[in-house]
């Protein structure tokens, strides 16, 4: 155990003893000990190493019985119009796309089929060498590997069987295998069958990376983006600050507009199409129109109606006319030009909480606190549609190439309905109430942000999740450049942060 020469050798009867003095003892033992603290330290070090290896073989080796034990499922049940439910995606990927990516010296084990080895021939993106899990299965998961879940591109391992109620996951504890559902005419709801390119294309996003964050101060319960992406604008308490997304790393707005009482909050602030005027509306009766066009912005004139506060504004598409939904139920319309009110559309019974108005600006939508959404004929002036739901309405927007109604609801669904059919999707990623929700121009995605502090990318219309984002307080506002490179967050931890949307 110990070197040669360490010690002297053993004392030989006729040989005069060796005597140590009490330091000259104490010393010996001292190097011993730290001779033993070494080794210790050595074994240690090499403990350590085997134990990293081991954990790694083990991760691989979960990777390598998932993989062996649904293989055998899908070749005798998948048939070709089915979607498939495991999405392995390459660590060799320019970004990352797994909650838990897989990363160590080893080479990937195996690799992984694409779409067409499990879809009927479809066209592959691509092979897949990382696991996907569900968000109930990250946090355990992430746990047992050692690593914080990381939301990403994909976040999801399940798409879902579209004739069978029954999933291949469900043993497995935690697990979610079907968010996306269709809603039949007659209530029957049936996982639905991903098509092969549900998360691919031109137009439709990989991931988004945060950017930069935008400290307000007080909570960001409204936020818009300019067009030309240049300016983002938060509203808070009792004003709107403005910030110039040329400068990156700005910490600082360039100008602040006071727009009510230092405690009343912002809830909808909305640019006409030519940036030169903004229009504001909060927890007063009063709109504000701001002019953005002179040297130092300025209002230059108010709205007022007898509603004690305005939740949502939409603008047409040719700026003449604003929608306000009032607490009271009502949707007023104000001519722009002329700075009156024009009429109101009446029919919710409680507050009404949000509004969009169609591409062609013939049709608005406006989503109440009675659990109902409406939509309007603006050439006739009446109602044409309702839905009832089970849940109060938070959020809606309705998707640019017409046709589809996104709609987030308190009891944390997002439903998107159909202009004219009874068919719809049901989503069920949120954990809490939906409280924003904006389409991308192109109208192949849209986002929505919750209480459970997330945002959402979805495919339109059948909710496949594209990336998922999780902030550090809850999600209230929303907003999507008009390029869809960017989108902005507004949050209950007073900041907004800017994303870049990677294709």
């Amino acid at each position: 155990m110990y070197p040669q020469g360490r010690h002297p050798a053993p004392h030989q009867p006729g040989q005069p003893g060796f005597k140590f003095t009490v330091a000259e003892s104490c010393d010996r033992i001292k190097d011993e000990f730290q001779f033993l603290q070494a080794q210790y330290h050595s074994l240690k070090v090499e403990y350590d190493k085997l134990a990293n290896e081991k954990t790694e073989m083990q991760r691989h080796y979960v990777m390598v019985r998932l993989y062996h034990l649904f293989l055998p499922f899908f070749r005798k049940t998948v048939r070709p119009q089915t979607d498939l439910h495991l999405l392995f995606l390459s660590t060799a990927a320019p970004a990352l796309r797994t909650p838990l990516s897989i990363a160590g010296s080893y080479p990937t084990p195996f690799a992984m089929m694409g779409h067409h080895e499990m879809n009927g021939g479809l066209t592959s993106p691509g092979v897949y060498a990382g696991l996907h899990i569900s968000p109930q299965m990250s946090a355990a998961a992430a746990a047992a590997y050692g690593r914080t879940p990381m939301v990403t591109a994909f976040p999801f391992l399940f798409c879902s069987f579209g004739s069978s109620k029954s999933h291949v996951l469900t043993s497995i504890s935690g697990g979610k295998p079907a968010y996306s559902f269709h809603v039949s005419a007659d209530g029957q709801m049936q996982p639905v069958p991903f098509p092969p390119d549900a998360l691919i294309g031109p137009g439709i996003p990989r991931h988004a990376r945060q950017i930069n964050t935008l400290s307000h101060g007080e909570v960001v319960c409204a936020v818009t983006i300019s067009n030309p992406t240049r300016h983002v604008y938060t509203g808070g308490k009792g004003c709107v600050k403005i910030w110039d997304m040329s400068q990156p790393g700005s910490k600082s707005p360039v100008s602040q507009l006071d727009c009510l009482n230092r405690d009343n909050y912002i809830r909808s602030c909305k640019l006409l199409p030519d940036g030169r005027t903004l229009i504001v509306g909060g927890e007063a009766s009063t709109l504000t129109i701001w002019d953005l066009a002179s040297q130092t912005p300025r209002i230059k004139a108010e709205l007022t109606s007898s509603a004690p506060a305005c939740y949502a504004l939409a603008i047409s598409p040719d700026a003449k006319v604003c929608f306000s939904c009032c607490s009271d139920g009502n949707i007023a319309v104000w001519d722009l030009h002329n700075q009156t009110l024009v009429r109101q559309f009446q029919g919710h019974t409680d507050g009404a909480s949000c509004i969009d108005i169609s591409h062609d600006g013939t049709k608005l939508w406006t989503g109440g606190l009675d659990n109902t959404v409406r939509s309007w004929d603006l050439r006739e002036g009446r109602q044409l549609q309702q839905h009832d739901f089970t849940s109060q309405i938070f959020s809606l927007g309705y998707c640019p190439t017409g046709e589809w109604l996104a709609v987030g609801m308190e009891s944390s669904n997002v439903e998107v309905l159909h202009h004219s059919k009874p068919d719809k999707y049901q989503l069920h990623l949120h954990e809490s109430c939906v409280l924003s929700l904006k389409f991308a121009y192109c109208g192949k995605w849209f986002v929505s942000t919750g209480k459970d502090n997330l945002l959402n990318a979805w495919r339109t219309p059948y909710g496949a999740s594209i990336f998922q984002s999780k902030e550090s307080s809850s999600v209230l506002s929303c907003d999507i450049s008009a390029d869809d490179k960017y989108i902005v967050t507004g949050s209950g931890d007073k900041k907004a942060t800017v994303y870049e949307v990677i294709y």
